[in-house]
């Protein structure tokens, strides 16, 4: 199951950081992209929960990427989940074969999905019940707001909606939220909604999300509930030969940050059960 695939390797690894594996040749400081993914893998794995590789990365690329995402897979631990970001999601029927894409053919233990088709659209990625499924709820980028921001006629946004019927459709602990760590407000407002779901927090480091303020509103009753992502900070943390020395040492910071608001959240009375 990929909720304990995740705690195993939260506990393992004291992890609470997802790295992001975004191959953009303008920022890769070599020629070998497989060789500097494996580089990157093999110095940040014991410092990470999770992966999650951005597909449109990989399929800009055209096939020398969907190679380059089968090297990057066979490179990452199999003890490590690994969470494919593509953002998919179609009619029921076209629905499957993302699902089939995403976990039989990629190999993901998680999903990123769209939620906009609703219930039924999403039940082809449910259907693999030992996979996660992460439903996007409020993004961080700043243009969010035009849609996901939208106030119904009974005063809800349009995000709560997603995070109340994401909590109404159950699949327990295989169901995740993607929530924006720019977005504090948002987080606390879904955290009151689904006390007990894991969110997926992007936007920290390069977007400009503050540790602190998403910590602590993300984190649950037991002292967890949450991943933080982070893509560029950690991979091109150096474009020089030693890129795989500042990418752990960014991984480090980041991880032992994470930590330090969750411990003092705790040590404080707040997200005690």
């Amino acid at each position: 199951m990929f909720c304990e695939k995740l705690r195993a390797a939260h506990e393992r690894n004291n992890s609470l950081l997802c790295v992001g594996l975004d191959p953009d040749p303008g920022l890769i400081p070599t020629t070998d992209a497989t060789s500097f993914f494996q580089a990157i893998i093999e110095a940040t794995s014991d410092l990470v929960c999770a992966y999650k590789p951005n597909l449109p990365f990989f399929e800009a690329m055209g096939k020398m990427g969907m190679e380059l995402l089968v090297q990057v897979m066979a490179a990452i631990p199999e003890d490590l989940p690994v969470i494919g970001d593509g953002k998919r999601n179609d009619v029921p029927h076209a629905a499957r074969f993302y699902a089939k894409a995403l976990f039989d053919i990629h190999g993901f233990d998680a999903a990123i999905v769209n939620p906009y088709l609703g219930m039924e659209a999403l039940g082809p990625f449910f259907e693999y019940q030992d996979r996660g499924v992460f439903l996007l709820c409020r993004t961080s980028n700043p243009g969010a707001a035009a849609i996901q921001d939208v106030r119904l006629q009974d005063g809800r946004l349009l995000y709560e909606v997603v995070a109340e019927a994401a909590r109404d459709w159950g699949h327990g602990d295989n169901l995740g939220l993607v929530v924006g760590a720019t977005r504090p407000v948002a987080l606390e407002k879904v955290r009151a909604i689904c006390p007990s779901t894991t969110l997926l927090l992007p936007g920290i480091g390069a977007q400009g999300g503050d540790m602190e303020s998403a910590v602590r509103a993300a984190i649950d009753e037991d002292g967890g509930g949450f991943i933080v992502s982070s893509s560029r900070e950690v991979i091109y943390a150096s474009r020089g030969r030693d890129f795989a020395e500042q990418a752990r040492s960014a991984a480090c910071r980041l991880r032992d940050s994470i930590n330090l608001q969750r411990d003092m959240i705790l040590s404080s009375g707040c997200g005690e059960v």
